[in-house]
């Protein structure tokens, strides 16, 4: 892949975060000092069924319940970001999923300073191309016809 071709991610800014401007702000900034464009975003509130639809793989888990009804609980931001490498680059600035590791591993990244627990973890990245795919035509599925190739080019 040259270093000219862009890639598209999904990114959720949680409900907590929503609620405090401040860690909003510093996010956004965060997204744009690393050279993300942001292609289109849009504040919701997620409803239980878009909910189960989009964490449907941990059904089951015993943290579902309690992540399910938390990203219902209030809005939360949805955005898809562009820029070389992004599924990658956003989840090395998020830092790892559980937030006490964070802190301790990566202290600098988005979890570390705005999650609160490992559901309430500031922001969600897609984890590969395939996720990435599916989880913006969840949220965008009018978005763009070629989504499946913007996020394979190169």
């Amino acid at each position: 892949m040259s270093t000219t071709t862009t890639t598209l991610t999904l990114a959720i800014i949680k409900p907590h975060v929503l609620k405090n401007p401040f860690a909003l702000r510093c996010i956004k900034r965060a997204i744009k000092e690393n050279h993300f464009t942001i292609r289109i975003q849009k504040t919701i509130r997620m409803d239980e069924k878009l909910a189960e639809k989009f964490y449907a793989e941990h059904k089951g888990r015993f943290f579902y319940n309690r992540l399910v009804e938390f990203m219902c609980s209030s809005p939360m931001e949805v955005l898809v970001l562009e820029r070389f490498d992004a599924i990658n680059k956003w989840r090395e600035m998020l830092g790892p999923t559980k937030t006490f590791k964070a802190v301790y591993s990566h202290p600098d990244s988005i979890r570390a300073l705005y999650g609160l627990s490992d559901t309430r973890n500031a922001c969600h990245g897609s984890d590969s191309i395939e996720s990435a795919l599916k989880e913006i035509r969840i949220f965008f599925p009018d978005f763009n016809s070629h989504v499946k190739e913007d996020l394979q080019k190169g």
